[in-house]
């Protein structure tokens, strides 16, 4: 088999990794891949991202399977591009990709599917926002309607934090587009959860759970980032917690998805927050985490490339996945002043005394080196067989690698009322 990962972040690494392991894939492509993928098994780079242009080489190439691996192309509507075009595909169509694209759409989504979700309300206009900021119980989150690369979410603690939210979003556009429409919302307190998940329309299976980490320094402070690393299975995830999250989310969600009659055949994240009110569902993304993949996929003795297979082809009932009886800590090292304003072009050393795996993020192969070119540079993930052990590994590992500015948090994994708190 030829397979295509469309992407070039650490889950696609992880992603090729993964699926390198099955004997029957002979060749990866990976578009535009990064310095990590430039050096997997199997893989090689291909400078394409363009859509038309990816269908033309999937054609070319003859490729069996193509993998989406980042939101964006699946909310422009690349599945429906390569179906229309009998190429075999893993993802959601464009119609299910706003369930991502649009929080509006994701929230209305909820409410109308009795989903247990954070009181809501949608503003288009600026002044209107602006007003109902002085009707708010603090802390409250605004959040921009569209994709903001994972840092659209603001959690405000004051109507003065609010106002300057409001006014970054809809009168400076710091996202270009996506945040002329925002959502305020209750804010939940609790411990937030990533469940991923796959789906064939017909079923969906959860995956083993995992905790990201937002924020970028230590104790949960600064600002959000695109994710600083991973604890899998997420501690606080118990079979009650995860009972509850079956009957109240992921049954309405799959409900949901049968009536919208969406084209959605691909992976489903769940972002919840579990409180003392019971389990509530944040956000959906209609791809793999990142960094979640990097910590998820490893512990999954499952092949990726049968079970991706299995949903293509609507078979995901008859599939039990089955995991590793092992915790992972996935550390992700940025680059100094991440996530606002960074420097990239350096070098990275030490990665030949690295002993556990190390995904790449950010940086390109140039003359058989590694050069920074990212906020989020690389990963490193480590398994063991209590989350102490994985953490040690973990930290042991990226202490060994080094770049100029090089930054990571120090308590990935360390949560306070955890059975595996150090």
């Amino acid at each position: 088999m030829k397979v295509l990962i469309v992407g070039s972040g650490g889950r696609e690494h992880a992603i090729a990794w993964k699926i390198s392991e099955n004997s029957s894939i002979d060749k990866i492509y990976c578009a535009p891949g990064n310095g990590g993928t430039a050096n997997e098994n199997k893989c090689e780079n291909v400078n394409i991202e363009n859509i038309d242009e990816l269908v033309v080489f999937a054609k070319k190439e003859c490729i069996d399977l193509t993998i989406v691996g980042p939101e964006a192309p699946l909310v422009e509507g690349i599945v429906d591009k390569f179906k229309e075009n009998n190429l075999k595909i893993f993802g959601p169509s464009k119609k299910a990709a706003e369930l991502e694209g649009s929080k509006i759409y994701a929230k209305d989504f909820m409410k109308k599917y009795g989903i247990k979700t954070a009181e809501y309300a949608v503003f288009e206009d600026r002044k209107k926002a602006l007003d109902y900021l002085t009707k708010c119980s603090y802390p409250v989150v605004i959040k921009a309607d569209g994709l903001a690369a994972g840092k659209g979410v603001i959690i405000c603690e004051n109507k003065f934090e609010g106002i300057e939210a409001i006014n970054k979003l809809m009168l400076e556009d710091i996202f270009k587009g996506a945040g002329l429409k925002i959502v305020i919302e209750e804010f939940l307190e609790g411990v937030e959860a990533s469940i991923l998940s796959i789906t064939d329309g017909e079923t969906i299976i959860p995956f083993i759970s995992s905790e990201d980490h937002k924020q970028v320094l230590d104790g949960d402070k600064g600002p959000n980032t695109g994710g600083m690393g991973v604890v899998a299975p997420n501690c606080y995830c118990s079979d009650e917690i995860l009972d509850q999250f079956k009957k109240d989310i992921l049954k309405a969600t799959l409900n949901g998805i049968k009536e919208e009659k969406m084209d959605y055949i691909g992976t489903i994240f769940f972002g919840i927050m579990i409180t003392k009110k019971g389990v509530y569902l944040l956000e959906y993304n209609v791809r793999m985490g990142d960094p979640e993949t990097q910590a998820v996929l490893p512990l999954m003795e499952s092949d990726y490339v049968e079970l991706i297979l299995n949903a293509i082809d609507k078979n995901l009932s008859n599939v039990k996945l089955k995991w590793k009886e092992k915790n992972a800590c996935c550390v992700t090292a940025v680059s100094k002043g991440y996530p606002i304003k960074y420097e990239k072009g350096f070098t990275i050393k030490g990665l030949d005394k690295v002993e556990n795996k190390m995904f790449v993020s950010g940086a390109e192969l140039q003359e058989d080196k590694l050069i920074t070119s990212g906020g989020r540079v690389l990963s490193v993930v480590a398994l063991g067989d209590t989350l102490e052990e994985a953490r040690e590994k973990a930290y042991d590992d990226i202490a060994k690698v080094n770049f100029e500015g090089i930054y990571y948090r120090k308590d990935i994994g360390k949560r306070k009322g955890c059975v595996h708190e150090n």
